[in-house]
């Protein structure tokens, strides 16, 4: 069992940039791959990216692909995900999920967190 908290999100203008972070407690951190997704108003979650265990190897969404950047601390117990220039597309709640493997899909994860908002500006 893992239990993951995000924190971070809040109101941005376009092109401007958020830290977001997911700190987890239960199970030892290192041991899963965590990922990011995000959901809009009226759509379905998506993924946006992931980051293995292990290697540490990262996987992004075309969309975030060059703009976001998720890493990872396991001393810290915490996953982030730096976004820059951010657009108004962005905007909606990010969860952080924990799993085993890395998928791209929100079947591949076992916990999730609470979600923080995000709300880019134009």
């Amino acid at each position: 069992q893992v239990q993951l908290v995000e924190s971070g999100g809040g109101l941005v203008q376009a092109g401007g940039s958020l830290r977001l972070s997911c700190a987890a407690s239960g199970r030892t951190f290192s041991s899963y791959t965590m990922g990011w997704f995000r959901q809009a108003p009226g759509k379905e979650r998506e993924f946006v990216a992931v980051i293995s265990r292990g290697s540490g190897n990262t996987y992004y969404a075309v969309s975030v692909k060059g703009r976001f950047t998720i890493s990872r601390d396991n001393a810290q117990n915490t996953v982030y995900l730096q976004m820059n220039s951010l657009k108004p597309e962005d905007t909606g709640v990010y969860y952080c999920a924990a799993g085993n493997r890395v998928g791209f899909t929100t079947l591949s994860y076992d916990y999730w967190g609470q979600g923080t908002q995000v709300t880019v500006s134009s």
